[in-house]
């Protein structure tokens, strides 16, 4: 084994994401010399990552990296990291909020913070965002608990529930609820003029409304991610939005240094549609509203958590492309029922003026695989 290095990891699926764990000081300190180990962990690039632990997938590709906190109010540290197979970029510029409910139980089974049963309090201190994470986890027996009647669309079978609270994230990427102090404007994108809502929160977002693509907002993989007219056409308004904030000088360079945040989101009223999944009828009185979330150039086949606090709290502010579309449903008092492609998501979220008051939704995880991985240095 002398040719190559081993670094101690677990494989665990956060939410509808699955991805790596592991200590920070188990990875080299340098960046570029971080970088190059974690590209080598997931055998990137290559759309195949044949030769490393990532799935082929930016659902699967996705890197936590965790440690003793850096500050006096958090527990733990958490890096996370969306590794690209397409090209030699980890992504650090947003944080991932399914993966983000595998960071309280790995914690706990690691011994990073004390089991408390029957809930485990674990703040999390994001270090992408400068945020903290607040994560209720179940604990049986001294470690995270994973049996529980928590379902979860997009994941087979139930597990522990543990809630997130994400109400401490108002400007994650730039530090403004509206990053530039409009609820709604007309962005100007090298595909033309749209309609468009950027809010910050959990992590930087961009709305936009169906009907201004001309789709009905119900679509699923296979139309969104076949049309690549469609998807230049959003990549460019992602773009232009990472411009708007002062995230990119370009579309271009937000394409290729942050292709990941922000994220962009296609919103329309409820409405009836097929679970990708499932193949069940999600029907309109299910929901608050219908939103299909682009993810590294690619439909989310469920929804980024992130996303889902984003959502709920654009959907909380007046005047928002999203407050529009929820208009369409009479408003459940605090809870907002996402539509996405596998089913539904829950966000409890409230605001007032410029505070966000709750921003929390609940996620399984579970530990998948523990060992060592082995990279070529």
């Amino acid at each position: 084994m002398s040719e190559m290095k081993r670094i101690p990891c677990v494989i665990g699926r956060g939410g509808t994401s699955k991805g790596i764990y592991i200590k920070e000081n188990h990875l080299p300190e340098e960046p570029n010399a971080r970088d190059r180990a974690v590209l080598a962990v997931f055998g990137s690039p290559d759309i195949r990552q044949i030769d490393g632990l990532g799935g082929a997938d930016p659902l699967t590709s996705k890197l936590a990296i965790i440690g003793p906190s850096s500050r006096p109010d958090a527990d733990v540290d958490y890096t996370f990291a969306q590794v690209s197979f397409k090209a030699p970029v980890v992504d650090y510029s947003g944080n991932c909020g399914n993966i983000s409910a595998g960071v309280g139980p790995f914690a706990i089974d690691e011994g990073l913070v004390k089991a408390v049963e029957p809930i485990t309090t674990v703040r999390i201190h994001n270090t992408n965002t400068g945020k903290i994470l607040i994560a209720e986890v179940p604990v049986k027996d001294g470690y995270a608990a994973v049996k529980g009647d928590c379902a979860i669309d997009g994941v087979p079978g139930t597990g522990a529930r543990i809630m997130l609270d994400f109400a401490d994230t108002k400007g994650s990427a730039t530090g403004k609820l509206l990053p530039t102090g409009k609820a709604r404007e007309v962005l100007k994108t090298s595909a033309g003029d749209f309609e468009v809502s950027i809010v910050d929160c959990a992590n930087a977002m961009v709305f936009i409304k169906a009907e201004t693509l001309g789709l009905k907002g119900t679509e699923g993989p296979k139309e969104i991610d076949g049309d690549k007219a469609l998807l230049d056409k959003l990549e460019a308004i992602r773009g232009a939005s990472a411009v708007a904030m002062g995230l990119a000088k370009s579309e271009e360079e937000a394409l290729a240094k942050s292709p990941a945040f922000p994220m962009i989101a296609v919103v329309s009223p409820p409405a009836d549609y097929q679970s990708y999944s499932t193949g069940r009828t999600v029907k309109a009185d299910e929901v608050s509203f219908v939103s299909r979330l682009m993810f590294m150039q690619v439909l989310h086949k469920t929804y980024a958590g992130t996303g889902t606090v984003g959502t709920g709290v654009a959907a909380c502010i007046p005047g928002t492309v999203v407050a529009e579309v929820r208009a369409a449903r009479p408003a459940w008092g605090d809870l907002i029922n996402i539509g996405h492609p596998c089913g539904v998501i829950d966000v409890e979220a409230k605001v007032e003026g410029d505070e966000i008051k709750r921003a929390a939704f609940s996620r399984t995880a579970r530990r998948i695989m523990e060992g060592y991985v082995f990279i070529v240095e």
